[in-house]
């Protein structure tokens, strides 16, 4: 009974000192990968943020921030996965011989050009099925007088003024004013009084007569 006991013991202890050696492997292999991710297309290098950066095979990975940087734990002769849409997907795994815990690398990334063919859209399946319904189109008067209504000025300064602006219009009107004011920050914003170009503008029109009072006919 005694000898069973050291026998279990002793297979205990052999056990645990194989799984503490595995663990002081495997943390020495491990090893802190950090960098940046750059787009090299062009002679400019410009940061690719949030870039996808996946350990191939381990299900893990992490991305760049806006400024291209990056930073993860690995082991090494791990190979990493780079991605990013617009852009060519590279590998790179890290050497074995690496005498440091640390590695860092800066990572080129090409442009990928996809051409799409093009793509016309018809209200009509072929176009010869358009020419037949264009050519039997019977454009009566009341039509035409229905379009020049449409079209006339009046109508179309109506619109623009009731018309709700869509969520692009809005975008870009904000984007404007806020590239507007980047465009001065720190310092004081110019006003038209002193700009002498508006002041030659004012007189121009002034000379011809565009502040007269139009009489009307």
């Amino acid at each position: 009974m005694k000898k069973s006991g050291y026998t279990f013991l002793a297979l205990i202890f052999c056990l645990f000192a194989t799984w503490a050696q595995a663990q002081v492997s495997n943390d020495e292999d491990l090893i802190q990968f950090s960098g940046m991710v750059l787009d090299g297309s062009s002679e400019q290098l410009f940061p690719v943020p949030y870039t996808n950066i996946l350990v191939k095979g381990k299900g893990r990975g992490t991305y760049s921030d806006f400024q291209g940087f990056f930073s993860i734990v690995m082991a090494k002769q791990d190979t990493i996965i780079f991605s990013a849409v617009g852009y060519k997907t590279v590998e790179f795994t890290v050497p074995q011989d690496l005498e440091e815990d640390r590695y860092s690398l800066v990572q080129l990334m090409t442009v990928d050009e996809i051409n799409l063919p093009e793509a016309v859209v018809f209200p009509w399946p072929s176009r010869e099925h358009f020419k037949l319904e264009f050519l039997a189109m019977d454009v009566s008067l009341e039509l035409q007088e229905r379009a020049t209504r449409n079209l006339a000025n009046e109508t179309l300064e109506r619109m623009r003024s009731e018309v709700q602006k869509d969520g692009r219009e809005n975008a870009n009107y904000y984007l404007r004013q806020q590239s507007r004011d980047y465009y001065h920050i720190g310092q004081q914003a110019p006003m038209n009084i002193f700009n002498p170009i508006a002041w030659k503008k004012f007189f121009d029109s002034w000379k011809s007569g565009d502040f007269k009072k139009k009489k009307k006919e």
